[in-house]
């Protein structure tokens, strides 16, 4: 990591005024933050309000045929990266479908379960891991393996997960009352 990086990580982590009007609107803590065109509300938790969002039924149809809901309705706390629907329509054709499948249960739980990880994480956790890890920090995920965050530019994080895949996030910190979800566009595996 450069200096200029640290640097900038640094500011971002003690003003977020200087933070990308999304990620400053998403990290203020008890704001209700829009994903999928509907209103994320920080009393509700993960599962309650992802059901809500036009981007993330994928998501919500996997949850629920790997068994997960009342897990991740759990107290928690959980970050849960959060990939989009448009994510799941980049896997190669048929993925989905196929760990749909009851018979892949135990597949659909793993891919599932690595994007999520126990605790809060909130953006400027994440990049204080980044900043104290030289420029990378890992995350054990729930099914024991990691992820990597990094720094991509100024301050956007990105995660990479065990075959090199790289997601963006494109909205931090939707808070909930059980964790925080971070949105992703594109689905990590392990």
């Amino acid at each position: 990591m450069t200096k200029t990086q640290k640097l900038m990580i640094a500011i971002c982590l003690a003003s977020t005024t200087i933070l990308p009007a999304t990620i400053h609107a998403q990290g203020m803590k008890g704001n209700t933050v829009m994903v999928g065109d509907e209103a994320m509300y920080p009393t509700k938790n993960i599962i309650q309000n992802a059901v809500e969002s036009k981007d993330h039924t994928t998501l919500v149809a996997a949850v629920k045929a790997a068994g997960l809901v009342e897990a991740l309705s759990g107290k928690g706390p959980f970050t849960v990266f959060a990939p989009t629907n448009d994510a799941f329509e980049n896997l190669p054709e048929g993925t989905v479908e196929t760990l749909l499948k009851p018979e892949n249960k135990a597949t659909l739980t793993a891919v599932l379960t690595y994007h999520v990880v126990s605790g809060k994480y909130d953006y400027n956790a994440l990049a204080k891991a980044i900043m104290a890890g030289n420029g990378k920090s890992t995350l054990k995920t729930l099914n024991g393996e990691e992820l990597t965050i990094m720094m991509n530019g100024n301050h956007n994080i990105v995660v990479k997960d065990a075959k090199g895949g790289v997601a963006n996030i494109s909205t931090y910190d939707v808070i909930q009352s059980n964790g925080v979800i971070h949105v992703l566009d594109q689905v990590l595996m392990p």
